[in-house]
């Protein structure tokens, strides 16, 4: 008998592993990409955006 509930403890205590395990990678694969461009981002970016409107108006004479 007691060799039965060891088994299913060692199970149980597997499984709980592989959960906090496996939770860990997910948050670390949908996390660390987030840091990583935000700390390889720069910052110093000139920005030369064109006005979105133009005058057009002609000369006048």
């Amino acid at each position: 008998m007691n060799s039965n509930s060891q088994s299913a403890n060692t199970d149980t205590y597997s499984q709980r592993l592989a959960d906090i395990v496996g939770t860990a990678i997910a948050l670390l694969t949908l996390t660390l990409p987030v840091f990583v461009i935000a700390h390889y981002s720069s910052t110093n970016v000139p920005n030369n955006q064109q006005p979105l409107i133009q005058n057009l108006q002609g000369s006048k004479d």
